[in-house]
């Protein structure tokens, strides 16, 4: 098996401040990459922003600047979020580099060279804001069926790729790979739309009417069309970059993106992929979006949540964990401000937060702040059946979380790894370590099982969580004295004894409400 990972977030479209759904889809990225990294991967992942297409175009204008000036400054709004929410990513793209621009002349070049592009005259409903055409059986209301904005009748000449000469070669290898689109019920949803005629694909507009883009190399009156353009990122954007073994980034293991870009990703970029000859990437994750009241959120009806605000008020680990615990991958999820205060009082206050602290305060007290060390060890007979249950707990965790982080089960992950924080405080209450701290000789023994078993538990929980809270577990390693987070640390007895605890602190504060104040 592959020990290398590459992934990508969409490339984000720089018309506005990005919003929860991007700030999603880019920490699901980061965490999947950390988890690949945990479990012995050379991983990286890709993200970026797309700035060409008519949009960009008319809302330039409309502010009296260039569209590379409108670009210039937009883009830093994802770059500086990013580097807020501490994603790491390899590289970040901007559709206007230079070297991009070259690579898809260079893709657009070939495509024509094999006969795949043509150019025709056509008519048809087109939409601005989705900027491409419509038949007029897909409008819906008179309107584009996505983003339900007003089209207009368009008549032009216009160049096309023969997409529909890959409709079947696309059926095929659906089929044939199961888990290329996930989750299931996407590819089944592809699948659907593949059942009717496959229309061949509008690649161009002309320059009188969009100048904003990558001009044709066999046509400089016409521009690429941004969703060609924007696809074909996911290799020029790594195509000097190369892997420990010096193996190519490309194919991608996960382009993970929104469900309503799914079509343009499982459909135009695969058969723009097998015209060129090119591996397909290995999977295509369609994630849900964040609703409020059952809606999409969004700017223009008034539910766009700043992921900047909870940061801020809150901090960027607990964030990140209430994205990555809250939604079931692939599902839509519900954001309100209740739940995000409930989810991170119960799950990171009361449970591991609270452990944490219980387990640091009696070594502190009663080992003069040293992991006590085991009489025999994990395999001795001061090991008894409650610590051995407790253990399996933890190994329940680890294996669960390295069968499922290549299905993106994150949020049965981190289920799994709370289980057995809940499971350590069930340990403590029935061995109430602050009585046994409290008798002789042999309650003293016992007292420096219960603490070691339970410094344990919660050193791999940290282990397993700091691809979602990498700040915040790095310090709950500290407190505990432990080595550095990586695979080997995977395993239960990895702590020797004597190691010694760091500066204690509320790794994980209550949010207090007002109203509880």
């Amino acid at each position: 098996m592959s020990k290398n990972f590459y992934a990508t977030t969409p490339i984000y479209y720089v018309n506005d401040k990005p919003h929860i759904g991007h700030a999603y889809s880019t920490v699901l990225t980061d965490v999947l990459t950390r988890f690949h990294r945990l479990f012995g991967f050379d991983a990286s992942f890709m993200t970026g922003v797309d700035e060409h297409g008519q949009k960009v175009q008319k809302a330039a204008a409309a502010k009296g600047v260039s569209p590379q000036a409108h670009v210039d400054e937009y883009n830093l709004h994802f770059k500086n979020l990013w580097a807020k929410l501490n994603v790491e990513y390899i590289h970040f793209i901007r559709t206007t580099d230079g070297y991009h621009k070259d690579f898809v002349r260079d893709v657009l070049q070939k495509l024509y060279d094999k006969g795949e592009i043509y150019s025709k005259e056509y008519s048809g409903w087109y939409s601005v804001g989705e900027e491409r055409f419509f038949e007029e059986s897909e409008l819906v209301d008179g309107k584009d069926p996505i983003s339900h904005r007003t089209v207009e009748w368009l008549q032009e000449k216009n160049y096309f790729f023969k997409m529909s000469k890959y409709q079947q070669t696309l059926i095929d290898y659906i089929n044939a790979n199961p888990s290329f689109i996930m989750p299931d019920f996407r590819k089944n949803e592809v699948l659907g739309f593949l059942k009717q005629p496959l229309n061949d694909l509008c690649i161009s507009r002309p320059k009188s009417r969009l100048a904003w883009g990558i001009p044709l190399p066999f046509d400089e009156d016409f521009v690429t069309y941004v969703w060609v353009d924007a696809l074909v990122n996911y290799i020029s954007g790594v195509q000097n970059f190369k892997h420990k073994d010096g193996s190519a980034f490309w194919p991608a293991d996960f382009h993970i993106i929104g469900k309503d870009i799914l079509t343009t990703h499982s459909v135009y970029w695969t058969t723009i992929l097998f015209a060129l000859g090119w591996q397909q990437p290995k999977h295509i994750l369609a994630h849900g979006w964040w609703l409020i009241d059952g809606s999409k959120m969004s700017k223009t009806s008034g539910t766009g949540i700043n992921p900047m605000d909870y940061v801020d008020n809150y901090g960027v680990d607990v964030f990140r964990y209430f994205l990555i615990r809250e939604m079931v991958v692939g599902l839509d999820a519900t954001f309100s401000h209740d739940s995000f205060v409930r989810r991170i009082n119960s799950d990171l206050a009361n449970d591991l937060g609270n452990g944490l602290n219980r387990i640091h305060k009696l070594i502190l007290s009663n080992f003069d702040g040293k992991i006590p060390a085991v009489a025999g060890g994990i395999s001795g007979s001061s090991w008894g059946e409650q610590e051995k249950e407790l253990e399996g707990y933890s190994a329940k965790a680890i294996e669960f979380a390295r069968a499922n982080i290549g299905e993106v089960k994150l949020s049965l992950v981190v289920e799994e790894v709370l289980n057995s924080v809940k499971a350590l405080n069930r340990y403590l209450e029935a061995t109430v370590p602050w009585k046994l701290s409290k008798g002789g000789e042999a309650e003293h023994e016992k007292l420096a099982v219960v603490l070691y078993a339970g410094a344990e538990v919660l050193r791999i929980a940290l282990a397993l969580l700091s691809p979602i809270m990498p700040q915040k577990c790095e310090v709950g390693r500290l407190m505990l004295g432990a080595p550095i987070i990586d695979e080997n640390s995977l395993r239960f007895g990895v702590l020797q004894g004597g190691e010694t605890l760091g500066k204690g602190e509320a790794l994980f504060p209550r949010i207090v409400e007002k109203t509880e104040e």
